[in-house]
């Protein structure tokens, strides 16, 4: 998913600047087709969970950010801007609501009805199970913020086509670094739930 989710809008770009388009129109091409993926699993499924909100308005403050200017480093200085509000919602939700993680978690994890229902009952009556979302959404919320604060002075030392690819690597170097921290703090929850089952 993460290759379709980076690869597809990375093609987009680089395929329509070797035809000639501007960086601009590229990266503006790239963004919408990004929209499309979004929008095609939302589809696809037949729902739109929380998960899928909050990606479909991360494309929208994105898409806005993508008409505010014509400048092409803007463009991909939205991408950082986006990934800096995404980061700012995982440590909001973390202390109101239920967290972005645990909704992203239920997306892949519950795929019924039966088990969301599960979920939401465990929510509902297990501290640890609490406390474990919203551990992993803060965790996930500074990694986030501290992605788009490397990357955005990047933008602006580097060429456009360097962080086009680069701004693509970034993502999935951090996701990279928090996913095998997050299954092995997953799997801890799991027992500290079972423990309170006892």
């Amino acid at each position: 998913m993460m290759l379709l989710d980076g690869g597809l809008p990375l093609r987009a770009d680089y395929g329509l600047h070797a035809a000639g388009v501007s960086d601009y129109r590229a990266l503006l091409a790239g963004t919408i087709v990004a929209g499309l993926r979004v929008a095609f699993v939302a589809l696809r499924n037949r729902r739109l969970d929380g998960f899928a909100a909050f990606l479909m308005a991360m494309f929208a403050v994105g898409l806005a950010l993508a008409f505010a200017t014509g400048d092409a480093r803007f463009m991909l200085a939205k991408d950082s801007v986006g990934t800096a509000v995404a980061g700012l919602s995982f440590l909001g939700t973390s202390v109101v609501g239920r967290p972005v993680m645990f909704y992203a978690a239920q997306r892949f994890a519950a795929t019924t009805s039966e088990k969301r229902e599960l979920w939401n009952t465990l929510w509902q009556t297990k501290p640890a199970f609490r406390r474990g979302f919203r551990v992993m959404s803060v965790v996930w919320g500074v990694g986030l913020l501290v992605e788009a604060a490397v990357r955005i002075p990047l933008i602006y030392l580097l060429l456009v086509q360097v962080m086009v690819g680069l701004s693509t690597v970034l993502p999935v170097a951090a996701f990279s670094l928090l996913m095998p921290w997050n299954i092995g703090y997953g799997t801890g929850m799991r027992r500290a739930v079972q423990e309170q089952n006892r």
